[in-house]
């Protein structure tokens, strides 16, 4: 009996050691396989972003100059005529050719500076030919201005501008034919034309010629139209003043020209 007890105990113990025994191994690893990484406690941090203060260099790159949407340097040649105004209207007969020349530089699309030379032809009235006592005259004007200019696009064809400055006046002209006696009294045109620094005429009869220096303003405008070749037509009207000595010259031209 309890031999019998005995037997049944011993093979209870050795069944419960083969199940521990299994179990045991069925949790240990493979031989040759390393255990499983541990998985990361938290997720790295993201790339840290630039700080506010900082520009993207794309935004620096984006910050371009303003297209360059006029020329540094201009030019101009016109002819015309010229209307006079003033004394020298008493004188001058309107309708005297008159050529321009220009440059100008611009520093930036609507202003500028120009420099003109204009050459004006002053032809004496029949009138002003009897008092100088000639048969015939030549007078000529040569203006040297300098102006601040103000250019006024309208559309892509048409445009505008003011100018106004100081001018300097050249005056010039030759009695033909003279008969005026030297010594006699002067008359308004001789005191016009610069012959007379006194009362009456030189004796010297120098005052068949007459050159004045003058200085004085301008201001004008015009209306500009751009052809296909990039160059503008131009219209343009000045009034012109100039006096020393106690004598004034005074023409108003209007020019047709050429601006590029």
């Amino acid at each position: 009996m309890i031999g019998k007890f005995a037997t049944a105990s011993a093979l209870t113990l050795l069944v419960l050691t083969i199940l521990l025994v299994g179990h045991g191994f069925a949790q240990a690893p493979p031989a040759g396989q390393s255990p499983a990484a541990p998985t990361p406690a938290a997720q790295q941090p993201a790339a840290q972003q630039p700080s506010s203060d900082q520009e993207p260099a794309e935004e620096s790159s984006s910050r371009r100059k303003k297209p360059h949407d006029y020329k540094n340097w201009n030019y101009n040649v016109g002819f015309g005529a010229n209307l006079d105004s003033g004394a020298t209207k008493t004188f001058v007969r309107g309708g005297g050719g008159v050529a321009t020349a220009g440059v100008a530089r611009n520093a930036n699309k609507y202003l500028g500076l120009r420099a003109d030379f204009i050459f004006a032809n002053l032809p004496l009235r029949d009138s002003t030919l009897r008092l100088a006592q000639a048969g015939s005259a030549s007078s000529y004007l040569f203006d040297l201005t300098l102006d601040p200019i103000i250019n006024i696009p309208v559309t892509k064809l048409w445009g505008g501008y003011v100018l106004f400055g100081p001018g300097f006046y050249h005056r010039m002209g030759t009695l033909n034919s003279d008969t005026a006696v030297p010594g006699s009294s002067c008359n308004p045109f001789f005191e016009w034309w610069g012959a007379c620094p006194n009362v009456s005429i030189p004796l010297s009869g120098s005052f068949v010629n007459s050159s004045q220096n003058e200085f004085g303003y301008n201001v004008g405008g015009g209306i500009t139209r751009k052809m296909p070749s990039g160059a503008e037509i131009y219209l343009e009207y000045r009034l012109t003043h100039g006096s020393a000595n106690g004598t004034t010259t005074d023409v108003r031209p209007i020019t047709i020209g050429v601006r590029w």
